[in-house]
């Protein structure tokens, strides 16, 4: 089963985004902030991060930079989303970065597109 880890402060939106993901048949753990997703990443590799940006401990932005520099988490391809008007600044080989608010259709297809249906 492919495994998604998804990475948000505010809990309804953790909540909704791991019900429909379980929903199409995902494997879904969740974390809310940078340094307990890394954790988690670490302990148990995701096939697909979705992570906030602005958040308390360590941002999505700094969770990127985390991953992008371990040998075993770099290639796990990460969906960075803020509603900030300014796109970030990130280096990490697989990232993408979208506009919240996502709808549940825009979520589902582009983790079909990263990872491939469940």
């Amino acid at each position: 089963m492919k495994k998604i880890l998804v990475v948000d402060d505010e809990f309804d939106l953790l909540t909704t985004w791991r019900l429909v993901l379980q929903m199409e048949g995902y494997e879904v753990s969740t974390a809310s902030n940078g340094l307990l997703a890394l954790e988690s990443a670490r302990a148990n590799p995701p096939d697909l991060i979705i992570t906030d940006w602005m958040m308390p401990a360590m941002d999505g932005v700094a969770l990127c930079h985390a991953l992008a520099a371990d040998d075993t988490l770099v290639r796990i391809p990460v969906v960075l989303s803020s509603a900030a008007a300014r796109t970030p600044t990130v280096t990490h080989p697989h990232l993408e970065f979208h506009r919240k608010p996502l709808s549940i259709d825009e979520l589902i297809g582009i983790v079909a597109r990263l990872i491939g249906t469940a």
